[in-house]
């Protein structure tokens, strides 16, 4: 079994996986599964009041899990597959541990085949969120990680250098950028457009 199947496995099994974006690596599990969720959390040591964001493999997937509006879906056709992570209503199959119990879910498609394929394979949004301890930097590379988060992932998949800048959070509803992060210039320039 390859690396990307073993890991789409654990993620269907419940467990946490780290896979390579065009950004950072990413710490992954089933995004709608509680159980699956909290892991995450307790991997990372995150503030249960601080929302995590999910990948899926394609923008027009993503319409399963949120109720995006017009204006939403036109900048997800422009801006995803890319860093950037799109807040949009949540549908009843998001659960509260993902959203901090908030009705917006941040919604990622990553721009790295590994990380699509992972999405595709794995048949469930997984969750985007650096595979990092709370609080510390981002990691770009494998032998970056924390012994904590290593040990806590079923499967690593190794893709290299990442990039490094992370994703760019938007509220298109609102015309708010959350976090200036990668392409953030250009986002503004859109949302001042419209």
């Amino acid at each position: 079994m390859s690396e990307l199947e073993s890991a789409a496995t654990a993620i269907r099994a419940g467990e946490l996986v780290v896979y390579p974006t065009e950004t950072v690596y990413g710490l992954g599990a089933n995004a709608v599964d509680s159980d699956a969720v909290e892991r995450v959390f307790e991997a990372k040591g995150r503030d249960r009041s601080k929302p995590v964001s999910m990948a899926v493999p394609s923008a027009p997937s993503a319409l399963d899990y949120v109720r995006a509006t017009d204006r939403e879906r036109e900048f997800m056709a422009r801006f995803l597959p890319g860093p950037v992570t799109v807040l949009c209503r949540r549908r009843e199959v998001v659960p509260d541990e993902l959203t901090a119990g908030e009705d917006r879910v941040g919604v990622r498609v990553p721009d790295h085949d590994l990380a699509l394929r992972l999405c595709e394979r794995a048949g469930t949004p997984i969750t985007s969120t650096s595979a990092n301890i709370s609080g510390s930097g981002s990691v770009r590379r494998i032998d970056d990680l924390e012994t904590s988060i290593r040990e806590a992932v079923a499967v690593t998949i190794d893709g290299g250098e990442t990039a490094g800048t992370e994703s760019t959070v938007v509220d298109v509803s609102s015309g708010t950028i959350h976090r200036r992060g990668a392409r953030a210039d250009e986002i503004e320039r859109w949302l001042d457009a419209r």
